[in-house]
């Protein structure tokens, strides 16, 4: 059950947007194994007057951010970070553009059905 959080600098066509939450999605359940059904992704468009491009970066800079449940390995994670690197990169978005960070709060701090996540049969193995 990721959530995750796709922010830009500048706004793009309805198409690309499509491309660029379907490129973090696929990403999502080829490394993370996560239900095909669940696709919680924000897109988030910030005026460029109001998001300041960090040094070295192009208009194109890309910050993905995932709040998950804790358990992925190491190299799991990896291929996250390779998976979205290389869908976006298909869609023209250079490597060093991309800024991904993961969140992960323990079990107990997610309330699912009115209990703590650590309560909850997930249905789906965080193990991978």
């Amino acid at each position: 059950m990721p959530i995750a959080k796709i922010e830009v600098c500048r706004s793009h066509p309805p198409e690309r947007v499509a491309a660029l939450i379907e490129a973090v999605y696929q990403a999502q359940i080829e490394a993370l194994k996560v239900p095909e059904d669940d696709k919680q992704i924000r897109y988030i468009e910030h005026k460029p007057e109001h998001c300041p491009i960090p040094p070295g970066k192009t208009e194109n800079y890309t910050f993905v951010e995932f709040l998950l449940f804790p358990g992925r390995s190491l190299e799991a994670k990896r291929r996250l970070y390779q998976g979205i690197v290389g869908r976006l990169g298909l869609l023209g978005i250079q490597a060093s553009d991309i800024l991904i960070v993961l969140i992960e709060p323990p079990l107990e701090n997610w309330g699912l059905r009115g209990q703590p996540a650590s309560e909850v049969d997930l249905g789906f193995n965080l193990q991978v």
